[in-house]
């Protein structure tokens, strides 16, 4: 046990240990208070004395939420060992959490945000007291978990940092190897005499590859053999990559250096937030200083990411969910453009469902008045333009899993076990993230056919109406005595006014007729999708990879305890051999699930889901082609409407004329008064307006509903 006057802790209770000091979690003995104690060796002392001074320095100046707390300095009662006595951060660091196997190929989303907001705070508080890190990685980032299980991480560890203004330099070289400036490198690690003197910025070089390892697993300038064996090669990768390239990689012994000017596919960051990370990357990881953005750029840039609201979106058309990243006062055009440059969809071919609704964004309200989504309740965007959907880009986890050498060898089987792990976490949410689209899927187009079938239910009622108009008009007879009093010309007229009508009757028909046999095929699309949905929601393949992790989690533990150990017994080693092999087993039946239950099905699923949605755009354009054929239909009942009109005023000017020139003679036989004709063909007349009327209202309907059926010009 080790003490201070207020401070107790046990030399077993190690956090971490660097070249000049050790960091134990420690007790308050009068609250029990956890706490950190940063207990320094004989090597700090042989520093210069403002050397040592320094970190008390920096670490009393410093006050922010993202930067570790300094609670007191003591010393210890025998040796009066001075003590630092700082906030105690149960999450550990940001290295141990990125050396988990769930992470082995980067952070989520979400937690790589929070790490981004909480980095960028830190070390802006850094910039505006003037003081330089040095040493920036992610051992040097810790973690505390808040009481609601949130994230918070805060840079410690100031034992390189120093007091220095943006225009200073430094001579002197602190940091770790991997996250070190070139310029630093060179002089730190190769031994190379060189008068090069550091600024500020040499710490964003170290943020950019901090960045790349929380976004990728790894890091992104890896010579054959790895970056401590091979540091001539490494040095060439970060002085001779090319402007843009974020990472550079050497795959074979002496083999060619390869550029990456992209985040890897493993990455799980999505599309929207990578195209808004790499040229931050790009514009930190350069090697010139001229090229290199300055703190305030870096800043600026961070902060506009930070500051955007995000937008999920999923694409019907190729099967895929995209995280659309927008200002909240951006307007809906700019969110409109923005998913035009994730899906290639032009704004005016973008309809949006949501929640089983068509959802109308117009183009100049705000974006904050767009609903709030999230990956489980995203927007559907539905695209006019027919597409082969694309589904998830993924790399096969098989071919990131290693395999066990014949010998017990403790530490590499360790370091296999968990890359194994590593890619079956993987598997894992490969596989849930299919099965999801696979739900996005089914479950949109669930309600583009509601959307038709209530199409198909309107249209056919207002057809069904107009023709019990034409019906009742072209089934009211006038009297055939009437047809002695009507000029040819009049004769000639009506007749092609029935005509007409007959024609109008007959389309219509036909519409309705195409109507039931749309809505027939809509509803067998329907049981099939519904059929699909219950098949999907039964599928327990993510379960069973979860229970193989499981138990490969069990053995893992038991590697990593092992490794610590000298040695294992005779009958420990038996055990350890047949951990392996069943190791090797379930990692086996893993990628058998995954392959044959979860890729299989979701590619399958894919082909059916581009069959469906060209089922559907095929119905979408009948039923344009059928509001085409009724909005016809009604220009038609205008256009006779009219001519009958015209056929009245004429017969009753006629007849008034008529009945002004000669009396009234006595014939053998009684025809039809000439106000008794006028007012049948008034009649007739009032029924034309009355179906002219309906249906230049049904006509509106279909317009409006053509907003939704019919397919948008290019």
């Amino acid at each position: 046990m080790q003490s201070t006057a207020s401070y107790l802790w046990h030399t077993d209770d190690l956090l971490g240990q660097g070249a000049t000091a050790s960091v134990y979690k420690a007790r308050n003995k009068k609250s029990g208070e956890l706490v950190a104690v940063k207990v320094f060796n004989t090597a700090s002392y042989l520093r210069p004395r403002e050397v040592q001074e320094r970190e008390f320095e920096v670490l009393r100046k410093l006050n922010h939420q993202n930067i570790v707390k300094l609670f007191a300095v003591e010393e210890t009662g025998g040796s009066r060992q001075r003590v630092l006595v700082m906030e105690h951060c149960s999450g550990g660091s940001l290295l141990s959490v990125l050396e988990s196997p769930e992470n082995a190929f980067g952070l989520s989303e979400d937690e790589f945000l929070v790490v981004l907001r909480c980095v960028v705070a830190g070390v802006n508080h850094l910039r505006e007291n003037g003081v330089v890190h040095r040493d920036i990685k992610p051992g040097n980032i810790m973690r505390l978990v808040g009481r609601e299980g949130q994230s918070v991480y805060k840079l410690t560890d100031f034992g390189a940092a120093r007091q220095l203004l943006d225009d200073e330099k430094f001579v002197s070289v602190y940091g770790t190897e991997e996250y070190l400036h070139p310029d630093m490198y060179e002089r730190a690690v190769l031994r190379k005499p060189q008068q090069k003197t550091f600024g500020v910025t040499v710490d964003l070089w170290s943020i950019g590859v901090t960045l790349y390892h929380a976004a990728t697993g790894s890091l992104p300038f890896v010579p054959y053999g790895g970056p401590r064996r091979n540091k001539e090669i490494m040095y060439r990768i970060t002085t001779e990559k090319p402007s843009g390239a974020i990472a550079g990689t050497q795959r074979r012994e002496n083999g060619p250096l390869e550029w990456s000017y992209a985040l890897p596919v493993t990455c799980r960051l999505s599309m929207g937030l990578q195209g808004q990370l790499v040229p931050i990357l790009a514009n930190i990881l350069e090697v010139e200083p001229a090229k290199c953005w300055g703190f305030d750029q870096f800043f600026a840039e961070t902060s506009d990411i930070l500051q955007r609201i995000t937008v999920h979106v999923f694409s019907l058309s190729q099967a895929v969910l995209h995280h659309v990243y927008i200002h909240a006062h951006n307007t809906v055009a700019v969110f409109l453009e923005a998913v035009c440059e994730q899906t290639s969809v032009g704004p005016r071919q973008q309809e949006y469902f949501f929640e089983g609704h068509p959802c109308v964004l117009e183009p100049s309200v705000s974006a904050q008045h767009i609903a709030h989504t999230t990956a489980s309740s995203p927007l559907t965007l539905f695209s006019a333009a027919s597409e082969t959907p694309k589904g998830l880009a993924f790399r096969d986890p098989a071919l990131d899993i290693p395999k066990f050498i014949p010998k017990v060898d403790l530490q590499a089987d360790y370091n296999a076990a968990k890359g194994m792990l590593g890619a079956g976490y993987q598997a894992l949410r490969l596989a849930r993230a299919m099965l999801h689209a696979q739900e996005l899927m089914l479950r949109g187009l669930h309600w583009v056919v509601e959307v038709l079938q209530t199409t198909c239910r309107r249209t056919l009622e207002v057809t069904r109406t107009a023709l019990l108009f034409l019906s009742s008009s072209l089934g009211t007879e006038r009297p055939d005595s009437a047809a002695e009093t009507p000029t040819p010309q009049e004769l000639q007229g009506a007749a092609e006014l029935r005509s007409r009508l007959r024609t109008l009757a007959e389309v219509l028909s036909r519409c309705s007729q195409n109507i039931t046999e749309t809505q027939a095929s809509l509803s067998r699309l329907g049981a099939e999708l519904a059929k699909r949905q219950a098949q999907v929601h039964a599928d327990r393949s993510t379960q069973q990879i979860q229970c193989c992790l499981d138990k490969m989690n069990l053995i893992y533990k038991q590697f990593k305890k092992s490794r610590m150990s000298p040695g294992l017994g005779y009958n420990e080693e038996q055990i350890h051999k047949l951990d392996k092999v069943n190791f090797s087993h379930l990692a086996k039946r893993l990628l058998q699930v995954f392959q044959e239950d979860c890729v299989h099905k979701y590619q399958a699923s894919l082909v059916t889901h581009g069959k469906w949605m060209r089922e559907v755009h095929k119905t979408r354009n009948h039923l344009r082609l059928v509001g085409c054929s009724v909005a016809a239909c009604n220009t038609e009942a205008q256009g006779a409407q009219e001519s009958l009109s015209k056929i009245l005023d004429q017969l009753l000017q006629d007849k008034a004329k008529g009945a002004q020139a000669s009396p009234p003679s006595t014939a053998p036989h009684p025809s039809p008064a000439p106000q008794d004709l006028a007012l049948h063909m008034q009649e007739l007349c009032c029924e034309m307006k009355l179906v002219a009327f309906d249906l230049q209202d049904n006509n509106r309907i279909i317009e409006r509903l053509g907003k939704v059926t019919s397919v948008p010009d290019a």
